[in-house]
């Protein structure tokens, strides 16, 4: 059955720009976008359900294409340390950070993980969200991340919101393999990710390649394992220094890189030859305060494309609402309105591999999209907080 969407005007996103239809319909078929156009060009035709969008914009469904949504415990005492002066390396060494999330996963059952993970969810869904990557790497052991990596999968399965789920192991070292990096990058490798992705836990694979973590060196043993699984990989990559693992990223054609604060000209050449997204994260940028800008120019010039995430984490990006990080991606990282939209859907789409189907409103990809009660498309960009009055549609069904 055909269903009209009228009576709105729309930013398709096409091409990585507005794109504007104005006074557009939109026709979807099932789960699918089957025509969108000018209003004064609608075919001809039966539509059984016509829905007055009463002049709203409407834009693809948001994209949160980096976000860490599972995680057990809490960490707002280290957002009171670090704004008493005290380092996120330093909270690191001192047993916090990453290493407290994992006591607190780990001793979490699987219905809590997800009990707690869908309110975080929910609240992304809420401002537009209909596709969202997961990612795991608060388990740390095989039967830690196996845990975390059915939650997501369980969350796609039960919320009317599409999820990947990201396996990062290499994430940190894990208490039991203190000063033993290379065994635990030689157990992810032989016997975690082999496990895991037999069992379809895992749509990619992640690694933070930092010094406070892993050595490009390291990760590259994660990327030739991943390789001959045959699953993408993508990186946190110089958000604290620059260890080039955004080129590294880019020599096994990641989906993308992200952070990239400390990230090089040459890097971003790299980059664009490979096609890697740049996955900008100013949520966390904002909260550890950091002053170090990503090479904006650089990314510019060399065309790579340009995506924008809530990183949602306990730590360093407690992040519910991605619709606030457009503007802090505006205001913090130099970003356009424009820039920033494409950054959260077309973009978005293609740092998780779904660009075929996802991030644009052309006829044949998913019909996810949301209409909005808005004056102009930088609106999204413009309004602090709050809940825009909207409808969101996602596989061609309108939800709550």
């Amino acid at each position: 059955m055909k269903t009209l969407w009228q009576n709105c005007h729309a930013a398709t996103m096409a091409q990585g720009v507005y794109s504007i239809i104005e006074d557009a319909a939109i026709v979807t078929q099932g789960e699918h976008i089957h025509w969108i156009g000018p209003r004064a060009q609608l075919p001809t035709g039966d539509y059984p359900a016509v829905h007055d969008l009463q002049g709203a914009w409407v834009t693809p469904g948001l994209i949160d294409c980096h976000t860490h949504t599972v995680f057990g415990g809490n960490r707002s005492g280290e957002f009171e340390q670090r704004l008493q002066g005290v380092s996120y390396a330093e909270i690191a060494a001192a047993g916090g950070g990453i290493a407290s999330t994992v006591r607190a996963t780990r001793a979490a059952s699987e219905d809590e993980l997800f009990a707690s993970a869908a309110r975080r969810l929910k609240s992304l869904m809420r401002d537009g969200v209909t596709t969202v990557e997961i990612k795991s790497g608060y388990g740390l052991d095989l039967a830690n991340e196996r845990k975390m990596l059915r939650v997501i999968r369980r969350l796609g399965a039960e919320l009317p919101v599409s999820v990947r789920s990201t396996c990062l192991a290499a994430h940190a070292l894990p208490p039991e393999y203190a000063e033993r990096a290379d065994d635990y990058i030689e157990h992810i490798c032989t016997e975690m990710l082999p496990a895991l992705a037999a069992e379809g836990l895992v749509d990619a694979v992640d690694a933070f390649c930092e010094y406070l973590a892993f050595s490009p060196a390291q990760v590259e043993r994660v990327f030739v394992t991943a390789q001959r699984l045959e699953l993408p990989v993508k990186l946190h990559a110089e958000q604290l220094s620059s260890l080039h693992g955004s080129s590294l990223a880019a020599r096994y054609q990641a989906l993308s890189a992200d952070h990239l604060e400390f990230m090089t000209e040459d890097d971003a050449k790299a980059m664009a030859q490979s096609g890697t997204v740049a996955v900008l994260l100013p949520g966390a940028f904002y909260f550890l305060r950091e002053t170090q800008l990503p090479p904006m120019d650089a990314l510019r010039k060399h065309g790579v494309k340009i995506a924008v995430a809530s990183d949602l984490n306990p730590g360093t990006s407690p992040a519910l609402s991605l619709r606030l990080m457009l503007n802090m991606v505006c205001t913090c990282l130099r970003l356009t309105p424009e820039e920033a939209l494409a950054g959260a859907t077309i973009h978005a789409a293609q740092a998780l591999g779904m660009a075929q189907t996802h991030g644009s409103l052309e006829a044949g990809k998913v019909a996810d999209f949301v209409a909005w009660h808005i004056d102009r498309p930088a609106d999204l960009a413009y309004w602090l907080g709050g809940e825009l009055e909207k409808r969101v549609v996602r596989h061609g069904v309108e939800i709550d």
